[in-house]
This record gives C-alpha cells, structure tokens and sequence, in this order.
C-alpha cells in the first residue's frame, strides 16, 4: 500500500504526538465529542485537512465494524503523517484513558472494594440501561432513512431480530448480526442471478469453537475480536457482545460488576471501546485487560493501514452498502434490546430509582451522557457511604 500523501503544511510526528495525545485526555462525550473534536483540530484549527476531506473520512470510517471514532482519529493521523503517523496518532488517542481504565479496574475489580466505590459502581451501571436506550434511539432516524419502500420492513424485522439475539443469546450475536447483513445482499444478489447456497459450517470452525470455548486466552481473544472487527452500529453493540461471553458463558464477571465495566467505559475519556480492558482484568489481571486492549483495537488500525487507499472504491461498493443495511439495523436492535437484561441485573430496589432518573436526565432533561453517569455515581458513593444494601 502507497503511503498516505502528507501535505506540506501537515504535522510532523511530534505534533501528532501533542495533539492526539491531548484529545485522548480530553475526549469525554463518546464518538460525537471526538468527532467534534477531531473536526476542530484537523479543519477549523490547523487546516490540516479539507471539510470536503473530513467528511469523506466519517463517511468512509462509518462504513467498517469496530470502533468508529477511533478509526476516524487512526484514519486522519495516516492522512496527515503516513504509517508512522497512524501510529502514533492512534496510540496517542487510546493509551491514555486506557491507562486510567485499567486503574479503575483495579479499583473496582478488588477484592474488598470500599462502600462507597461499590455504591458508586452500582449506581452508575443502574444508570446503563437508559444510556443503552438513548444511543440506540438516537442512530435510529439516521438507519432507517437509508432505507425506503419495501425495504423498511425488512429494516424492522432486522432490528427486532437483532433486539431478541440481545435478549436470548448474547455470546452468539454475532452470528445473528452478520446472518442479517448475509441476508440483505443475498436478496439484492438473486435480483442479478440465482441465489447462492449459503456456505456451511465445518468441523474444522466447530474444533475451533471448542478450542476457543476451553482457553481463558483463546475466549478473551475472541471477545475482544468481535469488540473490535465484527460490530457494527457504534459503540455501545459491544455492551450485548461482551455481556454473554463475561458474564454468561465464562463468568468472568458478575452481573453487577460488568455495568460498572460499562459505566467506567463512558466515564473515562477517549473510545468507549476501552470497557473490553475491563472484561480481560476480571479474566485475567492485568496483562489480560492489556491483551484484550491490543486484540480489540488492532483491527482500527489494520483496517486503515490496509484499506485507507480503496476507502473511495469501498463506499461505492454496492454490495458493502447491502451488507451494512442488514448487519447495521440488526446492531442498533442489539443495543435496544440489551437494555432488558441490563435492567434485569439490577439487584436492589435503589438501583431502580436511579435508574428512572437516569431515564428522565437522558430523555425529558437532555442531559449528557457523561453527566448522568457521574451524577449516579455520586449518588451511589454516598448511599454507600451511608449503608445502603450493595448488589454483590
């Protein structure tokens, strides 16, 4: 691959270090805050790069699974310095809420938590179920116009397909999430000839299965795979990834502990992604929360570094754009739908409160996300401080 043209008045590799590095501090909010705050580095600030270009880089980035704006952040640091540049960028955007995760973890994940950090933990995860409800209400307007005719139906039967595999089979979402967008392009593909039969499943993926279901490392590995390289539909589809596989199939974690997993990885700055490093601590200390960091952002960087010159020929690709019409519904579905077994975690009738208030700030007051969250953990921290009971 041809290495990104740089443009002369670009940044130079320390440059991209400072001001990467900076957003990675900053970056609270989730996608739309480093969107923002990307646009006004790269275009309004620097005029490093183009509106026309940044909005061909959203557009481009919008089309792969995984992390959105951490491909936006890895995407526009290739523009402006290369390989290299991807590096450093990317990096300098992950390791520093990374770190602060990780340190949460430690905290949250002990032992012998104190009360307050147990209150403030499970205050804040009651709050997660209405966070999960705004986003994927939120993505809904911009998904179903994509879609006209006839083809909304389809729309809505992908989304409640979606929402049920959230309900009833977590670990296996992925599988419903790709056979949704396998199904979109096989019905625009028989418009052009005979529909082909669908591949089957060979004893050599099911050994594999087996393998990956009997290795801590294997199925952390695989976890945080789907994290990054096969969501679709923004960030928060990889609350019902992550939940079946932590809390279901390999009890890495409890019920309780992985909403605050979930409300650490909105709280801190930088991608929400990093709620994975989370999961791989409970797995596996911290080298697994290392491990599964690096397995579930390397595909961001993979996807730019091996695909940033075909991103024009990728857009246009029709059947790419077929497939993501069936595989995107079916994930904002999966973030609708994840709220039910999220809620149903909750263990004490105060997390409920919480949780109705979280729903007012979020839909009557407008609040942020971020504010919410804080605000239910601080209300937690002091119920636990005062005795309140705490889920275990």
């Amino acid at each position: 691959m041809e290495e990104a043209a740089r443009p002369d008045h670009g940044p130079s590799l320390s440059e991209i270090l400072r001001e990467w590095g900076r957003l990675g501090c900053i970056g609270f909010g989730g996608p739309p805050a480093h969107i923002a705050l990307l646009r006004e580095l790269c275009v309004e600030r620097r005029h490093w790069l183009s509106d026309e270009e940044f909005e061909d880089a959203i557009a481009a980035t919008n089309l792969l699974p995984g992390p959105g704006s951490t491909q936006l952040a890895v995407y526009c640091a290739w523009r402006l310095g290369g390989t290299a540049g991807a590096f450093v960028g990317g990096l300098a955007f992950i390791v520093p809420g990374l770190v602060l995760i990780l340190a949460l973890a430690a905290l949250f994940l002990a032992s012998s938590p104190p009360p307050w950090v147990l209150g403030a933990g499970a205050a804040a995860g009651a709050a997660v179920p209405a966070v999960a409800l705004r986003a994927g209400i939120d993505l809904v307007p911009g998904s179903v116009q994509r879609m006209a005719g006839d083809a909304r139906l389809r729309w809505v039967a992908y989304l409640l397909a979606g929402a049920l595999a959230a309900v009833a089979v977590g670990p296996w979402l992925v599988l419903v999430l790709l056979a949704c967008g396998v199904v979109e392009l096989g019905l625009h593909r028989s418009a052009d000839g005979p529909p082909r039969a669908l591949p089957s499943v060979s004893p050599a993926l099911l050994l594999i299965a087996a393998l990956i279901a009997g290795s801590t490392v294997l199925s952390l590995g695989w976890t945080a795979f789907k994290v990054g390289a096969l969501s679709y539909g923004g960030g928060f589809v990889i609350i019902p990834l992550m939940q079946g596989d932590a809390v279901d199939a390999y009890g890495w974690m409890t019920d309780a502990q992985f909403l605050s997993a979930v409300a650490l990885g909105q709280v801190t700055p930088g991608p929400v992604v990093h709620t994975v490093a989370v999961v791989g601590y409970a797995a596996a200390g911290l080298w697994g929360g290392l491990f599964a960091a690096v397995v579930g952002f390397a595909p961001s960087f993979a996807f730019i570094l091996i695909g940033g010159e075909r991103f024009d020929r990728l857009r246009a690709h029709p059947r790419i754009r077929d497939f993501l019409n069936g595989a995107g519904p079916a994930a904002i579905g999966a973030i609708l739908g994840v709220a039910i077994p999220l809620t149903l975690a909750l263990a004490e009738a105060w997390q409920f409160a919480v949780l109705a208030a979280a729903l007012a700030a979020l839909f009557i007051v407008r609040r942020g996300v971020v504010l919410t969250l804080v605000g239910a953990g601080l209300v937690g921290a002091a119920l636990g401080l005062l005795g309140a009971p705490l889920p275990g």
